[in-house]
């Protein structure tokens, strides 16, 4: 298991600088991942947390 570390500053970039919508991203996406929905990553991590946050900082995943 690998933990992959992402900067903040990837992350916030992604959601449009706001602490908040990133917060509220990735827990929207953690739950559409244990909800069923597959990963958009080649190699997924075990934490569904981890997951959502590379995929968000890979711009995978945006806010609406």
């Amino acid at each position: 298991m690998k933990q992959n570390y992402v900067p903040l500053e990837e992350l916030l970039d992604a959601a449009g600088g706001s602490i908040y919508k990133l917060t509220i991203l990735a827990a929207k996406r953690a739950l559409d991942l244990a909800d069923g929905q597959k990963p958009l990553l080649e190699h997924p991590n075990e934490k569904l947390l981890d997951n959502a946050l590379q995929e968000i900082a890979e711009k995978r995943v945006k806010v609406k």
